[in-house]
């Protein structure tokens, strides 16, 4: 039975710093409380702890742009955040885990704006039809966590352009985000703030529980073990690592011919290639697999192994660069 609840807010937008204080809470909870850890990210796409990075995002475009690609601990699907968007996680002990109850107090929140919203599924908030929060559930050693995002005014463009866009033709083992309806509280209370959804839930939350909200004791979190966990989750191995095999094809027509790339990657390398093409320098696109075989898979490493080509003459190194674009359109998004 939860006796005590805490409210634990935090300014910091750095995904890998929030996604770290998340899990530290999560380690921190005690059997009959319950905390509520509001936060936000900027530009940043969050995919789910079994997801492929590069079929759910546009990992190049999100880089380029100064936004961040991370993984978290739960399953699930992508999501877009931007500071139009707040996030929320209710950790708990195991005995004391009750979704329904959670999502009572995010249902209550968004009424007390003045916006019918109600439960749809097993993880949704909607109103009128139309998803305004999507949540992702885990458990360890006893301890639980429900989070999620509520979306407020976030740039719906930004959420299409790296979401779920891929120029390759990609077939994964992982597991693919469901597109889904989704809405902005703003589209139903133009004004509305994230601030006035903040307190709201701070409102909804002692009103369901029926106690009032502390602040939780920053003494409690190992600040040690906060900055490992950062340092995991911003880590490239647990970010693109993954043991996820898959398959993707890259294809291209270009003044010297046509060429096709087939890679077969497992755990974020280059495993194996297969390259078809009508180029007339056989030599060049035979040396090619031996080049990208064992390369990470991204767009910086797979350039630099195709800048290995033999330059031999002008036609070669416009073969090079060909292949550099090439990668750089579709590999990455």
């Amino acid at each position: 039975m939860v006796t005590r609840i805490y409210l634990e807010e935090t300014a910091n937008t750095l995904p890998y710093a929030n996604l770290a204080r998340e899990a530290c809470l999560l380690e921190a909870v005690e059997p009959g409380e319950c905390i509520l850890y509001l936060w936000q990210n900027q530009r940043t796409v969050v995919i789910g702890r079994n997801q492929n990075a590069w079929k759910e995002c546009r990992v190049g475009q999100l880089e380029a742009d100064g936004g961040h690609l991370v993984r978290r601990l739960s399953g699930g699907g992508a999501v877009y955040h931007d500071l139009g968007n707040l996030n929320f996680t209710f950790l708990v002990r195991e005995e004391d885990y009750d979704v329904s109850r959670q999502l009572q107090v995010l249902v209550g929140a968004v009424n007390r704006l003045g916006i019918h919203a109600e439960k749809t599924g097993r993880n949704d908030v909607t109103v009128d039809g139309r998803k305004i929060s999507g949540n992702a559930f885990y458990r360890a050693d006893g301890h639980c966590y429900h989070h999620g995002t509520i979306l407020i005014d976030v740039d719906k463009s930004s959420l299409s352009a790296y979401l779920n866009v891929s120029a390759a033709k990609l077939q994964s083992k992982g597991v693919d985000s469901v597109k889904a309806r989704v809405a902005n509280l703003t589209d139903f209370c133009p004004g509305v703030t994230v601030g006035q959804v903040r307190q709201a839930l701070a409102e909804a939350f002692g009103e369901v529980y029926g106690l009032s909200p502390e602040r939780f004791p920053e003494e409690r979190l190992d600040q040690a073990a906060l900055a490992k966990k950062e340092e995991h989750f911003r880590s490239w191995d647990w970010r693109f690592g993954r043991k996820i095999p898959f398959t993707n094809e890259f294809s291209g027509r270009f003044g010297w011919g046509e060429v096709c790339l087939q890679f077969e990657v497992n755990g974020g390398a280059v495993a194996d290639v297969q390259v078809y093409s009508d180029a007339m320098d056989q030599e060049l696109v035979a040396a090619l697999p031996g080049l990208l075989k064992g390369c990470r898979y991204g767009v910086a490493p797979l350039a630099e192994a195709v800048g290995q080509l033999p330059q031999t003459d002008s036609a070669a190194k416009q073969v090079m660069q060909d292949l550099q674009k090439l990668l750089a359109e579709q590999c990455m998004g």
